[in-house]
């Protein structure tokens, strides 16, 4: 019996040779010449900072545009009042500045977060200090009222945000952004969002980068306009994590909208948080890289027209049923002016054009419609990819082949059941059998093809996973194929064990074996013989009568198993499956096991063993031993009997931790429904090899999905 819980680590960094390392004679060359060119590309942006004000101050006498002015750009000529420039020249001539302070962080090597955040921080540094100190000269006002009017120029914050985006798209590019950073923005996002949702709910306290949605300051803009914004940053920030395109292409919008209008009302806190969201999303836009489902937008452009006519529908007939409850005409063009007005939330203190009851409910029922047709219709354009279970012509032949060229493991046969998909190496020598649920991509077993092929498929698997925003996880994976997972950086924890019984060496002789001898001699004396036939030497009488059996066997619980079963008794093609049916003395079938075969590895693996309810005590026992027996005849090694999960824990008189104890008790509560200890007690009747198998993994915090997806997939839970 094994006993063991592995957590595998992700592989650390390969050793650099000797001669590859830089030499110390070439580093101290390097620092100094890095140092330089730091100190170099400081002193010229500096340069750029000062000599902007100097184009504002060339071009403003020369340069005359149209449209709003930004006050205080010209700190200098504050006490003439002549500091305001046109917004689009002060745009131009700093966007040009911004751009020229990204290349020198460029080319002193400063990375593209790094220089997004430390531009921005120097430039609104340099604008607050000196609009600050113009003001406290001019205005003759306390030092700390000067500075915080400085705060809120927009003079001050619109150089900062043009620099922060400048460094952050110019700035010298990682060589490789990690998963921590999609998940980290993700959080950021997503905790925007959640404080957006608080100050909804509690408008007393509105503090969040959302609050620039204010009616106050957005000419009747609705403060209802901040809770669908916050779902969607929320909603955005979970699809940010697995590195989806579409939703930071969402989270850049509407943060970069929300801080615009910051800019607009002032710069405050919010502004801030929002700016540093959009310099970090634009910084590590190279770790988004899943596109979304291609044939997702048909079906969510369907959707949204379809649910957005119904809400127009339902507003249309609603408003003709009260039609008397208007003040004015009602017209299809007044209908469609309070429907939009309720969507927009601008009428929840009721539509004025109406009244009664109508005017208070019919505006919030039209509002909330809309707001879950939105979140529906975003959730669903942010999914992972839809999986889809589809055999390409001639597919089902080569799996089969290349099962019987190099499926050495007991669970290899199983990879032919029909509801699993295959992902083949480029040249088709192996493959991984898999199928996808709740967003997770359970692969069973281990690859099946030539030894050197399997890392490079096992890694291309990988990334067609995760660029369809699905997790992975392996179950089933036996001993010998950790090290390759391992290798790739995922962590294995022990599932349980397999029961395999050597053939040469199974024996009935024995006080420890007794009680399956007994049943064995039980079962012959009550007159039962047995017959192994393969499945194409079945004929049709036998065939129903094996299917009749196994349907009043499993009665009207689902056919249970996926990794190490088969999904049917009979398909085209699959002639090599073994039968072992019991006849009774009248030559009627009552029972029989049903196995797959592994020719490279020399083993019978048991699928199933459907018997009717009055079969003699024993019957099961009887069988597998005559099976045991074929196979030993027929040359073939072993013979791989239930899988007994978590067996290492559940065993009698293993030597647990407290921890352990406490997981053993908590699953023996659970036999009624997984019958745990049940198959445990069982495979041991037959002294078996335990060979433990193992569940592969990619982050501890999808244990909980990967185990509702196993337990769908195995057919444990009502939805798969």
């Amino acid at each position: 019996m094994v006993s063991r819980l592995v957590a595998l680590p992700r592989p650390t960094r390969h050793h650099v040779a000797e001669h590859e390392r830089p030499s110390r004679r070439a580093l101290s060359w390097l620092q100094p010449a890095k140092t330089m060119r730091a100190l170099t590309a400081f002193v010229l942006s500096l340069g750029v900072v000062v000599a902007a004000t100097g184009w504002l101050y060339t071009a403003r006498p020369v340069v005359k545009l149209p449209g709003p002015v930004t006050r205080d750009a010209l700190a200098l000529d504050e006490l003439s009042h002549r500091a305001s420039v046109p917004l689009l020249l002060f745009l131009a001539v700093w966007a040009v500045a911004a751009v020229l302070l990204a290349l020198l962080a460029r080319w002193a090597g400063v990375g593209r977060l790094t220089a997004g955040l430390l531009l921005a921080t120097a430039v609104v540094g340099w604008h607050y200090a000196l609009n600050g100190v113009s003001i406290l000269v001019v205005r003759q006002i306390p030092a700390h009222q000067a500075f915080h009017a400085a705060a809120a120029e927009q003079a001050v914050a619109l150089p900062a945000v043009l620099a922060g985006i400048a460094g952050a798209i110019l700035g010298r590019p990682r060589a490789s952004v990690g998963i921590r950073s999609r998940t980290a923005l993700g959080w950021l996002v997503g905790s925007a969002g959640v404080l957006g949702l608080v100050d909804a709910l509690f408008p007393e306290h509105r503090t969040s980068l959302i609050t620039g949605v204010d009616p106050a300051h957005l000419h009747g803009i609705t403060k209802a306009l901040i809770a669908p914004l916050s779902v969607t940053l929320i909603i955005a920030g979970r699809s940010l994590a697995r590195g989806n395109k579409r939703a930071w292409q969402i989270a850049v919008v509407v943060l970069a909208v929300l801080l615009a209008l910051h800019i607009e009302r002032r710069f405050d806190d919010g502004a801030i948080v929002a700016g540093i969201a959009v310099v970090a999303l634009l910084s590590r836009r190279s770790a988004f890289t899943m596109r979304g489902d291609p044939s997702s937008r048909p079906r969510v452009l369907l959707h949204a027209v379809l649910l957005g006519a119904g809400i127009v529908v339902y507003g249309l007939v609603t408003l003709w049923i009260n039609r008397v409850m208007a003040d004015t005409e009602l017209t299809f063009g007044f209908s469609l002016e309070v429907i939009g007005r309720a969507l927009a939330g601008l009428s929840f203190h009721g539509e004025d054009h109406l009244s009664g009851p109508v005017a208070d409910w019919l505006p919030i029922s039209i509002f909330l419609l809309g707001f879950g047709s939105a979140v529906f219709v975003l959730v669903e354009w942010l999914a992972p990819w839809r999986y889809r279970l589809r055999h390409e012509h001639g597919e089902h032949e080569l799996v089969q082949s290349l099962v019987t060229t190099w499926g050495a493991d007991t669970l290899a046969p199983f990879a032919l059941r029909a509801d699993k998909s295959y992902f083949f190496s480029p040249d088709r020598s192996a493959f991984l059998a898999y199928r996808v649920a709740g967003g997770v991509a359970l692969v069973a077993g281990d690859p099946i093809g030539p030894t050197e092929d399997c890392p490079q498929l096992v890694r291309s698997f990988l990334d067609f996973a995760h660029e369809r925003g699905w997790r992975v996880a392996v179950l089933g994976v036996s001993e010998g194929s950790l090290e390759l997972y391992r290798s790739l950086g995922l962590r294995a924890l022990y599932h349980g064990d397999e029961a395999v019984v050597d053939a040469a060496t199974f024996s009935l002789e024995g006080r420890a074996i007794r009680k399956v001898r007994q049943s064995v001699h039980r079962v012959q004396r009550a007159g039962f013989v047995v017959r192994v036939l393969r499945s194409g030497e079945l004929d049709p009488e036998l065939r129903a009568r094996l299917e009749e059996v196994a349907q009043v066997w499993r009665g009207t619980a689902p056919e249970r198993g996926w990794v190490m079963a088969m999904d049917t008794l009979f398909r085209a093609g699959d002639d090599d499956m073994v039968f072992v049916v019991g006849f009774d003395a009248e030559g009627r079938a009552q029972g029989f096991l049903h196995f797959g075969v592994s020719k490279a590895g020399s083993a019978l693996s048991l699928s199933s063993m459907p018997r009717l309810p009055d079969v003699p005590n024993g019957f099961t026992e009887w069988l597998i031993c005559e099976s045991i027996e074929w196979a030993r005849a027929q040359g073939i090694a072993r013979v791989s009997l239930n899988f007994a999960p978590f067996a290492a824990v559940l065993a009698p008189g293993a030597k647990l931790a407290p921890g352990q104890r406490m997981v053993a008790a908590g699953l023996r509560r659970l036999k009624g429904w997984f019958q745990l200890d049940n198959l445990l007690l069982f495979n041991r009747k037959f002294a078996p090899d335990w060979q433990p198998r193992f569940l592969v993994y990619e982050r501890r915090r999808d244990l909980p999905r990967i185990g509702l997806a196993a337990l769908a997939v195995e057919a444990y839970l009502p939805f798969q």
